[in-house]
């Protein structure tokens, strides 16, 4: 890293959760879609508990499908951003709701890693937020797609980091009321 910029390390406060397309048509299609799932929710989980905002797209759903129950269940009152751009910034009202959520750091999970994950990420990078993806809450239908997804992420400055990664950084140490408050998922 001698000669770049170190990214700042990722603050509760700070921070929005982007949930990106789990969505039922996609179950069948996507290469490894039970990890994709299980990240995710343990992402989810781990947000609300810390009071990180926790934004869910869905795209097309008319054709697509809904979010998957796993992740739907998983709020007392789901609610969710419809988008027909690849890029979540490419709509308006993702935009808005994103800028008054007030955190510049954006953690990305969902599908696809090289279309609508990457797209969102290089989008938010241009806007000036710092990014982060989920990579173990992230595919594509081919594992070829998603690792060339990742390569692109972090070639352009996306924070490449597993879900655990991604909660202790968060954390930054253990005994607190929070780190105990977590605890359990960070055993999962």
């Amino acid at each position: 890293m001698q000669g770049q910029e170190l990214p700042i390390r990722l603050e509760a406060t700070r921070s929005t959760l982007v949930v990106i397309d789990i969505q039922e048509k996609f179950r069948p299609l996507i290469h490894g879609m039970d990890q994709v799932v299980a990240g995710s929710s343990r992402l989810i989980r781990f947000c609300q508990l810390m009071d990180i905002p926790i934004m869910v797209t869905e795209q097309y759903p008319r054709g697509l499908g809904v979010t998957i129950s796993e992740i739907r269940l998983l709020f007392k009152s789901f609610a969710c951003l419809e988008k027909v751009h690849f890029s979540c910034c490419g709509d308006k009202v993702f935009n808005r709701t994103l800028n008054q959520q007030g955190g510049d750091q954006i953690i990305l999970c969902g599908i696809e890693t090289h279309v609508c994950v990457y797209q969102t990420a290089l989008d938010l990078l241009r806007q000036g937020k710092q990014v982060a993806v989920a990579v173990d809450a992230v595919s594509s239908c081919s594992a070829a797609d998603r690792e060339i997804g990742l390569k692109r992420m972090a070639e352009i400055g996306v924070q490449s980091m597993s879900v655990q990664m991604l909660m202790f950084e968060i954390l930054k140490q253990a005994g607190t009321d929070q780190f105990k408050k977590v605890a359990h998922l960070l055993k999962e």
